[in-house]
């Protein structure tokens, strides 16, 4: 059951991909009533435990249905409430329903539960289930369901959306019009696409997917044995960490990692990214900074190599100057970018020309969307990892629509271009590989948006990349552990310290507690 679970949790479905699996399951000659029958009585034993009814003074519900299948689920909602000492009302305003649809509506108003075509006259109501529109909706919703959708969210009442607040995309999370600003959502089965979307996520509320024994044949047959898009969890996270490590084992073969970044109007971002690569656990650190720089990183990271490099006038490096009998093929990756500035060009051309690992962030990302040579990453030998956030996306990748609107389909994208795996920062962190296989981030937290978060990431993913190495780790489950276990410090750090208390240093203190506890 735990092993169903896990693979459940992550999977992530289009619109498409779930018809086709419920196909199967009605093809099976499972019957609808009796699937309905099932999902609603989930739903609405989840309802009861967290919008409990007092013995005394019911609770008011207000039951939206709509002409489909999804308000059949609402109205047998409806029906086990209203048993359950509910007060519950119904508003249905679709002249036409599905058959069975209609028959919950009728026996709904046989056992008087009254049923009105204008909301208004729900507006005594404690909170409400919204069963209007399931997944697969395409149009944009128009009046007068429209209107009615406004004026129940202008009420600010508790509303829990049944599969996805009706008016939103299921694919893309864009909001059709308008839509209903949940403040639950049941997602039914399988976790849709748009709830991974940055753009729907302000009308989910708090998600909740109801698993309803979907056979695990079914969703294999439509996704195939290795889903396209997945999300990452604690267990898949952890699985690729580099624990426990072997009892013989010395620093080398526990990853040497050179850091290339800082300048001298940005000291803190090669600070910050090193910090990041400290907690990594790589076994050994190298960090390239502008000679002036030298000794502020020794005083934070003594057990780290700091190399100065020579500087240009603007105290960036102007080149790099390794330690004798050194060069770029004696680390096993390479992070560049935080804290650079525009002015070291040369530096990223060089580590792109390398044979080693590379990760690409903040100026890395700048000079080379400037240098305008990002077919060139398709030739590199070993794997390149680029981590913009929306605005380095957008410059390097001009030719790809908005990133906002559908950023798996962005993501993916960019990441055939370059042959590279991407990582898009955002509240869903979306992550690539070349062949189209998809990591969704599915918690963060708006701490995160502090300067030198991304740096603390940076750090962190080339210390995981350097001690992966030499095991057998595909790069992007990689980069989807180092965005979950960024994610998880700052989460942790939030619930103790507030959203406002998270420095991107704050955090790097509390990337340890994650794989700790």
């Amino acid at each position: 059951m735990h092993d169903r679970q896990e693979y459940i949790s992550q999977i992530v479905v289009t619109a498409e991909q779930m018809r086709d699996i419920e196909g199967r399951i009605f093809a099976a000659k499972m019957p609808v009533a009796a699937l309905m029958e099932k999902v609603a009585g989930l739903i609405a034993c989840r309802i009861q435990e967290i919008i409990p009814s007092h013995p005394v003074i019911k609770s008011r519900v207000g039951i939206l249905v709509g002409p489909g299948h999804n308000g059949g689920d609402a109205l047998v909602v409806a029906r086990e409430l209203h048993f359950r000492g509910y007060e519950v009302s119904i508003y249905s305003a679709f002249s036409k329903l599905k058959e069975l649809t209609s028959q919950h509506l009728q026996y709904a108003q046989s056992l008087g539960i009254p049923c009105f075509q204008e909301c208004t006259q729900l507006s005594d109501c404690d909170f409400f289930i919204d069963g209007l529109f399931g997944f697969g909706l395409e149009r944009a919703i128009a009046d007068p369901i429209a209107s009615t959708i406004n004026q129940i969210n202008n009420w600010h009442k508790p509303i829990i959306s049944i599969d996805l607040p009706s008016g939103l995309h299921t694919d893309t999370g864009e909001v059709l019009g308008t839509a209903i600003r949940a403040t639950h959502t049941f997602c039914l089965g399988l976790w849709k696409l748009g709830f991974l979307q940055d753009q729907a996520l302000e009308y989910i509320g708090k998600a909740e997917l109801i698993d309803f024994d979907i056979p695990l044949a079914d969703v294999q047959a439509v996704l195939g044995n290795t889903p396209q898009i997945k999300q990452i969890t604690k267990a898949t996270a952890l699985s690729t960490l580099p624990l426990p490590r072997p009892s013989v084992t010395y620093k080398y073969k526990e990853g040497h990692l050179l850091l290339i970044c800082g300048s001298r109007r940005y000291a803190g971002g090669a600070i910050l990214t090193a910090l990041g690569a400290r907690a990594s656990g790589v076994g050994m650190l190298s960090i390239a900074v502008p000679e002036s720089l030298k000794q502020l990183l020794v005083s934070h990271l003594p057990e780290a190599l700091i190399v100065g490099c020579p500087e240009t006038e603007t105290k960036a490096i102007a080149h790099l100057q390794l330690p004798e009998k050194t060069d770029l093929s004696s680390f096993s990756a390479i992070a560049c970018g935080p804290g650079l500035t525009l002015d070291a060009t040369s530096i990223v051309e060089q580590v792109i020309n390398s044979d080693r690992s590379l990760v690409l962030d903040a100026d890395g990302l700048n000079i080379l969307a400037q240098l305008g040579t990002i077919p060139t990453l398709q030739k590199r030998q070993a794997a390149t990892v680029l981590t913009p956030h929306t605005g380095e996306f957008q410059r390097l990748f001009p030719n790809i629509a908005e990133p906002k609107q559908d950023r798996v389909k962005a993501v993916r994208s960019a990441a055939d271009q370059t042959g590279s795996v991407v990582l898009l920062k955002g509240a869903r962190t979306a992550i690539s590989n070349p062949e189209g296989l998809i990591w969704i981030n599915p918690e963060s937290t708006p701490a995160l948006a502090r300067g030198g978060s991304g740096d603390v990431l940076t750090g962190l993913l080339g210390g995981l990349l350097a001690q992966a190495a030499t095991k057998q780790i595909a790069v992007e489950d990689i980069v989807a552990t180092a965005a979950w276990w960024h994610s998880q410090a700052a989460i942790l750090a939030a619930q103790e310290r507030t959203e406002l208390g998270v420095d991107a240093f704050t955090l790097t203190q509390y990337l340890m507690r994650v794989v700790s506890n």
